[in-house]
């Protein structure tokens, strides 16, 4: 059994925004929260399939009376995704009350801000399977379905093939075979790993994976499951191998985990900058604070001000305080090392937080020297393109912990007033709390 542990490796869907590119797959999409056993979002196909006008009445949808054996092959499913990444599976549904066998390639994700067990379901079509599985090969079913499903020998020479099979691969077959290859291998991007698999399947060892295959349409990412089963004319062994498509699939997926990364990023760092945002330097802060106290150390907290740079977006415009920015952002880094953090707050408010690894940094020589590093003039380019220098300075408040504080916001609290004091009294300096 899994623990909450082995999820870390899942994407996780915070919101209906970070799967916006699901609505461009044209085929039936629906995530299911299995920690309170609902629909949690489906694209407007599911919508369709299920009768239904809006998202929320298929998130409002009752499932009580499905039975424990249904919750149980959910969650087994769910579990089994974890541990192969994709899974492709008949499933029985009841829209409208009528029973539908679908073909349904699952994924496992993680669900908003609890992090709810969830399973992405990928539906391409309706198939009937028949009563036993096992005969999906020689079902009359398989004309019909968009899965290429084709036989081969042990030795990788092709028996079979359904026309989604050959609409994919049938081009192949006006070229001439490279030597020493099998018709099995050369449908793989990477003829190398056609023949692992083909070594895997005279082992009998049935199993799916994701591959890179040259379709007809161009090179295709395809789950390709592989099953060793009998001729049920010869009793030869034969290998029976299924393709689904999951190139639309895997790059809407891709573009969720960018956007959740996007918007990571956008919660801890500054845009404008790149330095750290609030939320990280309080991290870094606590985590500095732990240091400190195992090690019977100091941690200085700068809170700077810039003095006079109003001046410079009143007079010069915002793209010329923007460049005073990140110039000044620049200038802090060079001041600090690798085990400090250089963050902006908002508006003209940096943060600087020095660790004491040492227990000899001298903190009022490393302000002066940022002080001295601002007040150079910083080129800038006015709104009619004339080059101008901007002149600002920085007060600078420092707060040392543990003494001026034991938590993040007392100590950014005695910082804060400390460079207050320097506003007031003539700015362009630094002032201990």
């Amino acid at each position: 059994m899994y623990t909450e542990t082995d999820f870390s490796h899942l994407t996780v869907l915070e919101s209906h925004q970070d799967i916006a590119s699901f609505e461009l797959v044209p085929d039936i999409i629906w995530i299911f929260d299995l920690d309170r056993h609902g629909f949690w979002w489906g694209n407007s196909s599911a919508l369709k399939f299920w009768g239904l006008d809006h998202l929320q009445q298929l998130i409002d949808k009752d499932l009580s009376a499905d039975t424990e054996g249904a919750r149980k092959r959910t969650e087994q499913t769910f579990y089994k995704a974890v541990a192969q990444g994709m899974t492709l599976d008949p499933w029985t549904t009841y829209p409208g009350g009528k029973p539908r066998v679908l073909l349904m390639r699952h994924k496992a994700v993680l669900l908003g801000p609890e992090k709810h067990r969830g399973i992405i379901a990928f539906i391409s079509e309706e198939v009937n399977l028949g009563e036993d599985p096992e005969t999906l090969l020689f079902a009359e079913a398989i004309r019909y379905t968009s899965v290429a499903v084709t036989s081969f020998t042990l030795d990788g020479a092709p028996l079979f093939e359904n026309p989604a099979a050959a609409e994919k691969y049938g081009y192949l077959s006006e070229q001439a075979m490279p030597e020493g290859m099998t018709e099995f291998e050369r449908r793989f991007s990477s003829p190398e790993e056609g023949r692992f698999r083909l070594e895997q399947a005279r082992a009998r060892q049935d199993g799916q994976q994701e591959h890179l295959m040259k379709t007809q349409a161009g090179v295709r990412r395809h789950t390709v499951d592989i099953r060793t089963s009998r001729h049920p004319l010869t009793g030869d062994y034969i290998t029976l191998v299924s393709e689904y498509d999951v190139t639309d699939l895997h790059n809407a997926l891709k573009q969720a985990e960018a956007a959740g990364d996007a918007l990571k990023k956008m919660a801890h760092y500054d845009a404008l900058t790149g330095l750290a945002g609030l939320r990280l330097c309080k991290d870094r802060m606590e985590q500095s604070f732990s240091f400190a106290r195992d090690n019977q150390a100091q941690v200085a907290l700068m809170f700077i001000d810039l003095d006079g740079f109003k001046a410079v977006n009143d007079n010069y415009g915002h793209d010329a305080g923007d460049h005073v920015l990140k110039t000044v952002a620049q200038r802090l880094r060079e001041k600090t090392g690798p085990q400090d953090t250089v963050g902006r707050i908002g508006g003209d408010e940096f943060l600087v937080i020095l660790p004491d690894l040492e227990k000899n940094r001298d903190f009022s020589a490393i302000a002066g020297d940022m002080i001295q590093s601002l007040d150079i003039p910083i080129q800038i380019c006015s709104e009619n393109c004339q080059p101008q220098l901007a002149y600002i300075g920085a007060s600078i408040g420092i707060a040392l912990y543990p003494g001026s504080g034991q938590t993040a916001e007392g100590l950014l609290k005695a910082a804060d007033q400390a460079m207050y004091r320097i506003k007031r009294s003539g700015k362009n300096n630094f002032s201990f709390a």
